[in-house]
């Protein structure tokens, strides 16, 4: 396979990891955000917690298999973004931690400040990464200060503060309620009663949130933010140079795409579709349809993200020539053969698996069962 088709490939790849992390993990995370409002008592918790808790660390596997994507495949953005995004990352790192001890230890002890305590846990373990990955990607729509030297070394030119700009903060709002709309949607289908009228109830609130955030930082981007544009030839087939171009900032420049490729303006126009229709499944009570429609929307957001930088990943503020893209960042020929090669083999696994797993723990968890089984449930 020619290598300018093997940088697409894997372009689609990550995206569809990236997505597979949102909608897989990220209802697990929505779940951790909306638990200490949903759950009144603490057999209403214990229900919403047993929801997620015996699946929630297999999810993880999409975000590793993200992480690990990125590194393999686009090496100078994985370096280039951890040094950059080193504390962003390290806090959602250590928000997370509190997810595998919240889980396991939470019910263990029968004590209300321990449990209680744990709750708050598995809460910040479900609402500041989706924040922080929301900023970082606000980030990249801005462009990062980073610059690399005649070695190809690159140099962070910013500051954590800068990170968090208004565009960026918006852009973690989109993400936390595209999150949390997919949990709600998925605690609809998992609950009944009055957890289930609590969640519908959030569901429509980030339902909102999620339309009204992403119309906003749309009308941002056409209007207040200057975008990448490569001014220079470039040939998909060459092996990797990202100073062997010239990129320019232009105003409207993240829109171009839209009008280069007719088929890209439907990426938008079905998330919001999808946003309308997760509303609507959600207040007739159709939770199986409403987290479908918030699936489709956490696909569509980030496919808008990609759709519009394309081919950038990494856009540079400080030098835009030192911009990463789809085509100067990568791996070599061979690496990204055989990584699709593992990838035509294994990612099917999962999914099957993963399938697996959600269907023989389907189905309704309620109060009575979490008494019935107080000993062995979470």
């Amino acid at each position: 396979m020619d290598y300018e088709s093997l940088k697409l490939i894997w372009w689609l790849l990550v995206g569809v990891l990236l997505i597979g992390f949102a909608i897989m993990d990220g209802h697990d995370m929505g779940v951790g955000t909306l638990l200490p409002f949903v759950g009144k008592n603490d057999a209403e918790r214990r229900v919403v917690i047993n929801t997620v808790a015996p699946h929630w660390d297999g999810n993880q596997v999409w975000f590793i298999t993200a992480g690990g994507a990125i590194f393999a495949a686009w090496p100078l953005v994985y370096a280039t973004a951890f040094s950059g995004f080193y504390w962003a990352m390290m806090a959602a790192l250590w928000a997370l931690f509190f997810r595998p001890v919240g889980f396991d230890y939470r019910s263990k002890v029968q004590n209300a400040t321990w449990r209680g305590t744990w709750d708050w846990g598995l809460f910040i373990g479900g609402t500041v990464p989706p924040i922080i990955f929301g900023v970082a990607f606000g980030n990249l729509l801005l462009g990062v200060p980073f610059q690399f030297d005649d070695t190809l070394r690159s140099t962070y030119t910013g500051t954590f503060w800068q990170l968090l700009n208004p565009f960026a903060l918006l852009a973690g709002v989109v993400s936390l309620s595209m999150i949390t709309f997919q949990g709600a949607n998925y605690l609809m289908l998992r609950t009944e009663g009055d957890i289930y009228r609590r969640v519908r109830t959030a569901s429509l609130i980030f339902g909102a949130a999620t339309l009204v955030t992403f119309a906003l930082a749309g009308v941002w981007i056409m209007n207040g933010i200057d975008g990448y544009a490569i001014t220079s030839h470039i040939d998909p087939n060459a092996l990797p140079d990202p100073m062997d171009k010239t990129v320019i900032r232009e105003a409207g420049a993240w829109m171009h795409n839209y009008t280069l490729y007719a088929w890209a303006k439907w990426v938008p126009i079905t998330t919001f579709i999808a946003i309308a229709s997760g509303l609507l499944f959600a207040r007739i009570n159709k939770p199986g349809l409403a987290f479908i429609a918030s699936s489709i929307t956490c696909a569509g957001i980030i496919g808008t993200a990609g759709v519009s930088m394309f081919p950038f990943l990494m856009p540079s503020s400080s030098d835009p020539r030192s911009s990463l893209t789809v085509w100067d960042s990568v791996s070599s020929q061979m690496s990204l053969g055989l990584m699709l090669g593992a990838t035509v083999i294994f990612m099917p696994l999962i999914i099957i698996y993963t399938s697996w797993a959600y269907k023989v723990m389907r189905g309704k968890v309620t109060i009575d069962y979490i008494k019935t089984n107080d000993k062995s449930v979470y």
